[in-house]
């Protein structure tokens, strides 16, 4: 019944006795949405169902066995005919008089009460636009003429096909049932709730974007929004994957996931916490054009910031108007561009240093060296033209452009039709020069908050680490397609004047040109001695410096990716990156130092704004892809498949957590079925982790000890440790 309760809150008769509104009635600016009367419909057919046992008798109930039958489902992964010939043995097996349903149909009919919906939007097959508000009435694309609607190839046909279809989970009502439920209402206060505990919070401390500085940067900003606790602070993450499953098919599908900041560290990028918003639809790569699909999320998230959204708190048993502001994405480095609008290629690729980078040419690559620019200005290292590249450096460290600035200078240009229609393309204005790192104006600029943001986009630590992994020892190891010291490096070395050593030298005998042994470079014979004890290996002369460089880059990534961090390491790290940096320079040719590397100089910065980078990394949504793509049955229409068998997963999540309550009509569980503790040591829910494989008995004197640890740690025994 707990349950029923959560799902309905403003329609169960238990709650509409001691709710209390936080606002005046006439600061609820919207709420002619909520259907009560639909809503009334719903929970009385579950109450029905909840109290309708299996078979008379019985103490199972109608709806707690479809529950436990459909977790069971969607956790193994049973396809619809399993499952209907599982349902079809236990309705023969149990008694003649039982309700339980006969096919999956019927079980979906039952959850579909307890479900969210999803709105399907038709989109043209160009990109161009969707046919969404303005242009939900029209019947073709008015950029560029192309039919909404596939051509009726029969007479029998009732409505029109779409060419194409966005997906739209609304981002609201999962929201709401945050703060409905009782399991998860408590911890979304979490961020200011650990504040007003007697345990002092180190200022120090990084473990959550709470602790960043562009959380606290937005606080400051908008403090009205800061005001209220349960405003909900959301990160935003895509990224495409093919749903066939077969790599020599080309077919991309971007789904947008959002996660909600404000639950504590355990529970923030859990799966069950995290909510598909968009399904945007194939098969090609949008490109810039992933705007025009991001436009319904955009819409209802200033909708959310402008004029709320009627909320009931389970847990403090009032209503309150809520706020939702997306302080920051995440993404691979491609995505980024598509996000942010700007070009992750070519001369300025930096999305950091913007038109403050240092990119060359290098045999046929752009290269991006200048770490020494972020040395102090005396030092050492700026003046070394022998070590590095042949030149001096003057330049001083970039200084990062704001997000003020960057919208600015887009107001300037108008950057012509986002389409992937060849016509289209053709159309569009030239852009700039100076125009010319940008390939559009985001969507997110429409948001009133997001020019403020101290950051927009993060850098992906993930996919970044990889990368730097795959050029390092595809370079030492001499790795094909990895290797990025090639003739054509050796060429370019010798244009630039340095490192004579490893300049071509042509064969006397057979006249072709052969490539040197660099110092950092592992003898083919060696190799699969490296990876079975590194320090067996013999090295050419001057190995030793490359050797400890790598293991303070390897130390670097370690530690950067600690669960928690204080800010004063992060800073001594920020040193110590420029020199890991400057000593690769040092190193390796300047083809080595694509943009990847380049913006390993970036990271750390980023962490002091965003906390550890578990919380900004692309771990999570690549499970969320993985997740996606075993949904998929239907390899015709993936789209479709997904969203329905993610609607049902929703739906289950979301139920399994009352399973196990000890629950009876009319009682409701505060904190479900974790045990409860008296004393402030282990005043927190306690779960028991099972049998441990090397368990062991304690003896007498071992409890003994354990238990005068215990007391000497706790508030409640203080006064009696003073006193005797």
């Amino acid at each position: 019944m707990n349950l029923l309760n959560d799902a309905f809150p403003f329609v169960a008769s238990g709650y509409q006795q001691n709710v209390v509104y936080d606002n005046a009635l006439d600061t609820f600016p919207n709420v002619s949405h909520v259907d009560y009367n639909s809503d009334y419909d719903k929970y009385t057919r579950l109450v029905r169902e909840v109290q309708t046992p299996l078979y008379p008798g019985s103490k199972h109930t109608l709806l707690g066995t479809v529950m436990e039958q459909m977790t069971i489902k969607n956790k193994q992964g049973k396809t619809n005919a399993c499952f209907d010939e599982d349902i079809a043995l236990i309705k023969k097996v149990l008694p003649k008089c039982n309700s339980c349903p006969e096919k999956f149909d019927q079980v979906k009919r039952m959850l579909a009460n307890l479900g969210l919906d999803h709105q399907k939007i038709d989109a043209c097959v160009n990109n161009c636009i969707l046919y969404y508000k303005d242009n939900k009435d029209e019947v073709e694309c008015p950029h560029f003429y192309e039919p909404r609607y596939e051509a009726s190839t029969s007479s029998k046909q009732k409505k029109p096909i779409p060419r194409k279809v966005l997906h739209y989970f609304p981002l609201g009502p999962r929201l709401q049932r945050l703060y409905m439920s009782s399991h998860t209402t408590k911890h979304m206060r979490w961020h200011q709730v650990r504040h007003q505990g007697e345990q002092r919070i180190d200022p120090d401390n990084l473990t959550h974007p709470a602790n960043g500085e562009a959380w606290q940067h937005f606080d400051r900003s908008f403090p009205k929004f800061a005001g209220d606790c349960r405003n909900v602070r959301l990160g935003l993450a895509t990224d495409e994957f093919n749903p066939i499953g077969n790599m020599n098919l080309s077919y991309s599908i971007w789904p947008v996931i959002v996660f909600p900041y404000n639950l504590p560290p355990n529970m923030c990028m859990r799966k069950e916490y995290n909510f598909l918003t968009l399904m945007v639809p194939g098969p090609c790569s949008l490109g810039k054009c992933l705007d025009v699909y991001m436009r319904p999320l955009i819409d209802e998230l200033q909708e959310l910031w402008e004029n709320r959204l009627p909320t009931f708190d389970r847990h403090g048993q009032t209503s309150f108007m809520m706020k939702a502001a997306v302080i920051f994405t995440i993404s691979d480095f491609p995505a980024y561009g598509m996000l942010f609008g700007q070009q992750t290629k070519r001369y300025k690729a930096c999305p950091v240093c913007i038109d403050d980078v240092n990119s060359t040419w290098h045999a046929n690559k752009f290269c991006f060296l200048g770490s020494r620019r972020h040395l102090d200005e005396d030092h050492e290292w700026r003046w070394d033209t022998e070590a590095f590249d042949g030149t001096e450096e003057h330049n001083l460290e970039p200084r990062g452009r704001s997000g003020e600035w960057i919208l600015e200078r887009l107001n300037q240009h108008w950057f012509g039709y986002l389409s992937t229609s060849i016509e289209a393309i053709d159309l569009n204005p030239p852009t700039p020069d100076e125009f010319k790192y940008w390939t559009h104006k985001s969507v997110f600029f429409g948001l009133p908050y997001w020019s403020t943001l101290k950051i927009r986009h993060n850098l992906d630590v993930m996919h970044i680490e990889k990368n730097v992994c795959d050029s390092v020892l595809g370079t030492i190891m001499n790795l094909k397609h990895k290797n990025k010291d090639t003739p054509k490096a050796c060429v370019d070395l010798k244009k630039m004047g340095i490192c004579p050593q490893l300049w071509l030298v042509q064969n006397k005998r057979t006249k072709k040109a052969i490539m040197p042994k660099a110092s950092y470079t592992v003898h083919p014979q060696k190799k699969a001695k490296v990876f079975q004890w590194f320090g067996n290996v013999k090295y050419p002369h001057g190995y030793s410096d490359v050797v400890d460089t790598l293991v303070a880059l390897s130390k670097f990534f370690q530690r950067i990716c600690a669960k928690e961090l204080k800010k004063s390491d992060v800073r001594s790290l920020q040193e110590d990156i420029v020199y890991i940096m400057c000593k690769l320079e040092k190193i390796f040719p300047p083809t080595f130092y694509n943009i990847i590397i380049h913006l390993m100089i970036h990271l750390l910065e980023q962490v002091l704004l965003t906390g550890p980078v578990q919380y900004t990394w692309c771990y999570p949504n690549e499970s969320q892809l993985r997740d996606f793509k075993k949904k998929n049955k239907n390899k015709r229409f993936p789209e479709g498949s997904i969203t329905a068998a993610y609607i049902q997963a929703e739906c289950v999540t979301y139920c399994s957590a009352y399973l196990n309550d000890e629950d009876t009509v009319g009682e409701s569980s505060e904190a479900g079925s974790s045990q409860q503790f008296n004393l402030s040591v282990v005043s927190n829910d306690v779960q028991p982790y099972g049998r441990l494989s090397n368990s062991k008995r304690l003896s007498n004197a071992e409890i003994k000890e354990a238990h005068w640890c215990v007391l000497q740690h706790c508030e409640e025994a203080e006064l009696y440790l003073k006193s005797y």
